[in-house]
């Protein structure tokens, strides 16, 4: 049989960089796409394909898509991984800060996924991995454009499946909960540069401190906790339709099912108390 043909987003660290080896080890042919190729040559070493996508320039997402299709004519996996933590107080995030964290983590997606989808449908077969966040179903205090970006992918995925599934197209939904990755740091950045100085300074230096402490914490998964959860769903005859994994997801995801809004409101502050000394989290 002829090797399964992967495209992986955000594949220079953490998530991403996990995934591509754990499909090269099943035996997959992985383009493995960045804007930092320097940092993907352990994976071309590995045998890897590189590609460099800026998933702000859609020149960039169009010849990534272009190379695949002239190389094969097909793809048989899209993980849509790239993505980032824009934090701060709405109020004091600039609305381009806003728009490039939608650019990246939802419009960049949809129009990877409005590319592929052709090749996907003429083969009558595919799965589109959205890499969303347990921060897709819950929210928390200075994360109002991450989250904002990351429901909006849930959504989408829920639309797309249907719409998909006529062609024999799957569409899959994995939410990370905390995963040791360089996410972490780049969301405290934000949220110090935008916030640590404003009105909202309090809470941006302990949600700073809770998230410096979720690296360390014995809560948090290794990236390749949710490889190992793709290339289960990429071996499902029929995957499911979400998959949370990793750094405490279905626990807290079972809360904010249960709970109401104030009152996981109210966990949320007992969990800024406790990690931030005086606010919580997760993903890539």
């Amino acid at each position: 049989m002829a090797r399964r043909i992967a495209l992986i987003t955000g594949a220079s660290s953490g998530i991403g960089e996990a995934t591509a080896q754990r499909l090269l080890a099943d035996g997959y042919v992985v383009y493995a796409a960045a804007r930092r190729l320097g940092r993907m040559q352990a994976l071309a070493q590995a045998g890897a394909q590189l590609l460099a996508l800026d998933l702000t320039d859609d020149a960039s997402i169009v010849a990534a898509v272009d190379a695949i299709r002239q190389a094969h004519g097909r793809l048989d996996v899209l993980v849509n991984n790239a993505g980032y933590g824009s934090y701060g107080a709405l109020e004091d995030v600039p609305l381009d800060e806003g728009r490039r964290q939608f650019e990246v983590n939802l419009f960049g997606l949809a129009r990877l996924i409005q590319l592929v989808t052709p090749l996907m449908r003429a083969q009558a077969s595919g799965t589109i991995v959205n890499i969303t966040s347990i921060g897709g179903k819950m929210h928390e205090p200075l994360g109002s454009w991450y989250h904002a970006t990351k429901f909006a992918v849930e959504g989408l995925s829920d639309c797309l499946r249907m719409e998909l599934a006529p062609f024999g197209i799957h569409v899959v939904v994995i939410e990370p909960g905390a995963i040791r990755t360089e996410w972490s740091g780049i969301a405290q950045q934000s949220l110090l540069r935008y916030s640590g100085h404003t009105a909202y300074a309090a809470q941006a230096t302990a949600h700073a401190r809770m998230l410096a402490a979720s690296d360390t914490s014995k809560l948090a998964s290794a990236p390749d906790v949710i490889a190992r959860t793709i290339a289960r769903a990429l071996r499902a005859r029929r995957p499911r339709t979400r998959y949370a994994a990793g750094g405490g997801a279905r626990t807290i995801l079972f809360l904010r099912w249960l709970l109401g809004d104030r009152a996981f409101d109210a966990v949320m502050r007992m969990a800024e108390k406790g990690l931030g000394g005086a606010t919580t989290h997760r993903s890539r």
